[in-house]
């Protein structure tokens, strides 16, 4: 590997672990991606960013991957997903094992060296919010802000076509772009650039928060003492007829009543279970919904359920990120929930399904 290579992807795994803490991403949400001339290294899906390592970037000709926006749209979703698998598999160079982001082609289409897409919770606030779009344009009117659009290749066709709307109206490409109910992906040619751009975005959104009285900081009490963990796994576990279900616990805090962004749904589902777990909650939840609740509130606790401790925990922890999310979007008119056509996609997109199984 040619050393001017081998020191950009160092570059960007540097970035990847500073923009992979909690403040910015959960699970194996966000990713980042370096390019030359003819290659995009972009991160797997699925793998944290924090985890990141240079050897583990997949490389894609950039040539192949931008045949994407050579062909007609097909009509049904499922067609237009299979068609981006297809094209990046294409696109993929020798050697290459690794599943690469969904993002990638959107990675492609901004032309600055370095790109780091993470979910904030201090973005989401303005993001997931009602007045979002208006804070966007008062705040970062230097920005893009784009209305939801699903994952996937929708989103990158979308984001495509207004980078060059952009660039024919103001002669330059967006460094920061906003995605409705979803996060920021940040774009510059060296790393340096990409730290102030993000100091900057917090730096504007704390004022704003700040002066709205908006605190940026949840706040979580301790569990109740009348109500342990072990207390809380056998009553969980008998409910659900699940003798080695994990669970989380925190005290309570107001979660969200509903959909935010694709990561909280694909680690924690769309609706938390306000009720004390029984068979029959459960049940009328599957009923619902159908699929068993992973956050579950009563009795003065917020639950995180999975299949493992590590998923249990990140349950939890899109609980609170959620709740954090949905507090500092009273600064902007409060939260405005994704639609249930959008949430309906992001539970049924293979994709996000696969994400998940990627965690232990």
């Amino acid at each position: 590997m040619k050393n001017t290579e081998a020191q950009r992807l160092h570059e960007i795994t540097d970035l990847s672990h500073e923009f992979g803490s909690p403040d910015f991403v959960c699970g194996g949400g966000g990713n980042t991606s370096v390019k030359s001339e003819t290659t995009l290294w972009v991160k797997p899906s699925g793998t944290t960013l924090a985890g990141l390592s240079p050897d583990l970037f997949v490389a894609l000709d950039r040539g192949r991957l931008a045949r994407l926006y050579e062909i007609a749209s097909p009509d049904r979703p499922a067609r237009r997903e299979a068609l981006i698998k297809e094209t990046m598999a294409a696109a993929l160079l020798p050697g290459q094992t690794r599943r690469p982001s969904v993002e990638a082609p959107l990675h492609d289409s901004l032309g600055a060296r370095f790109v780091v897409h993470t979910h904030p919770a201090l973005v989401n606030g303005m993001t997931c919010a009602k007045d979002g779009r208006a804070a966007c344009r008062r705040l970062f009117p230097e920005a893009l802000w784009m209305d939801y659009v699903d994952p996937g290749y929708t989103l990158c066709i979308a984001v495509r076509d207004r980078i060059e709307r952009f660039r024919a109206e103001q002669g330059r490409q967006p460094a920061v772009i906003f995605l409705k109910n979803h996060g920021v992906f940040v774009a510059a040619d060296t790393p340096q650039e990409i730290r102030e751009l993000y100091a900057m975005i917090a730096d504007r959104l704390s004022a704003e928060y700040a002066g709205a009285n908006c605190s940026t900081a949840l706040d979580i009490p301790p569990r109740p003492p009348h109500l342990d963990l072990e207390t809380c796994r056998g009553l969980i576990r008998q409910a659900f007829a699940e003798d080695t279900l994990c669970v989380a616990a925190s005290g309570l805090f107001p979660v969200a009543e509903g959909p935010l962004s694709p990561d909280h749904i694909v680690y924690a589902k769309s609706y938390p279970l306000k009720d004390r777990p029984s068979p029959q909650a459960v049940a009328d939840y599957r009923q619902r919904y159908g699929y068993p609740p992973q956050i579950l509130v009563w009795d003065g606790v917020v639950c995180g359920l999975g299949a493992s401790e590590k998923k249990a925990a990140l349950a939890l922890q899109l609980a609170q990120n959620g709740a954090l999310v949905r507090q500092l979007a009273e600064a902007f008119g409060g939260v405005d929930y994704m639609t249930e056509q959008a949430r309906l996609f992001i539970e049924g997109w293979e994709v996000e399904s696969y994400r998940s199984s990627q965690i232990e």
